[in-house]
């Protein structure tokens, strides 16, 4: 079925509060989720819809919560997401650390009590696009093992990066740091379709193009060793120094089942003019003129910029049964 962003947005604000999301939580979640489904990330999208209801429903997730900020040092924004939805936590950083990282040349929040942070590239493309530079990663519920292991004591630990071009876009590199995205492998087991068998690894270590056994098993590090390295290194940042609930002893983000899983993320904003001065601007037109006049290369980012701008003005696909299990709840 064919649907605009405004009318999808209304989909997911009703079935939200329908499960017991209150109508402000339930506004910024819609605007994530939709935002992710309109850059093409399908697996950030919709298809959480029936696991956020469904969480929200058992308590779970509180759908109530009101997230809670305090600034302890002049640079620092510390938020409790109240074991709440991780949308309403981000805006509430979002309404402050603009003026913070303009006025002390860099800030710092860190989110703690927290669920699903879904795309954080763009979460990072909006302080960019206002003049910043920002960096962003999360931990996730167990999915990864140190390389060499079996067992799942990182999740895929997205981190995401954007820094503004005058004149421009801004650049946004977002990857987790799993081979793919968890998302893509729960989108496949939705649709009962096998996934790459370069993807995950079983509960006994072997690749699998199950999505039911990858699951239940690991998934495969970008990079070998060096993403699993960087797995840490986001673990500790955004769990461990946030006070959070580690990867291996967080519960599941796609079902309804166990404690809320009391996730962390990191955010640092950077002002360009306090690192740099006046010359940023040229220095990043300069390298983002080089790199995107070669032949074949595209900017990181580009790719959901452009199906954004798609979204706007013709709307979304959504599948038939996807539409009809969210009807269902």
């Amino acid at each position: 079925m064919h649907l605009t962003l405004a009318a999808a947005e209304t989909l997911v604000f009703d079935t939200l509060t329908r499960n017991r999301v209150s109508e402000t939580n339930a506004r910024s979640v819609a605007r994530a989720l939709i935002a992710a489904e309109a850059a093409g990330q399908g697996g950030h999208g919709l298809r959480r819809v029936e696991a956020y209801s469904l969480q929200a429903r058992s308590g779970k997730v509180d759908g109530f919560a009101t997230p809670l900020m305090t600034r302890p040092f002049a640079g620092v924004l510390q938020i409790d997401a109240c074991h709440g939805y991780a949308y309403p936590a981000i805006d509430l950083a979002l309404s402050e650390i603009p003026a913070i990282a303009s006025e002390q040349g860099i800030a710092l929040a860190s989110f703690r009590r927290s669920h699903h942070a879904g795309v954080l590239g763009l979460t990072v493309e909006r302080l960019a696009e206002a003049g910043l530079v920002a960096l962003m990663m999360a931990n996730a519920p167990g999915a990864m093992a140190a390389w060499g292991g079996r067992k799942p004591v990182f999740g895929t630990n997205p981190i995401a990066f954007a820094a503004p071009v005058p004149g421009a876009d801004p650049v946004v590199i977002d990857m987790a740091l799993s081979l793919v995205a968890r998302g893509k492998v729960m989108a496949a087991k939705q649709k009962g379709v096998p996934i790459p068998d370069n993807w995950a690894l079983d509960r006994n270590g072997d690749p699998t193009t199950d999505p039911v056994e990858a699951l239940a098993g690991t998934m495969m590090p970008a990079g070998e060793a060096k993403g699993a390295a960087l797995a840490m290194m986001v673990e500790i940042l955004a769990g461990a120094l946030t006070g959070s609930n580690p990867a291996f002893e967080a519960s599941s983000l796609f079902d309804e089942k166990g404690a809320s899983p009391a996730l962390g993320h990191m955010l640092i904003v950077i002002n360009p003019l306090a690192s740099g001065g006046a010359v940023v601007a040229e220095r990043m037109s300069r390298l983002a003129d080089e790199i995107s006049s070669d032949p074949g290369v595209r900017l990181p980012g580009r790719r959901g910029q452009a199906a954004r701008r798609d979204a706007i003005e013709n709307g979304i696909e959504v599948e038939d049964e996807l539409l009809e299990a969210i009807s269902l709840l």
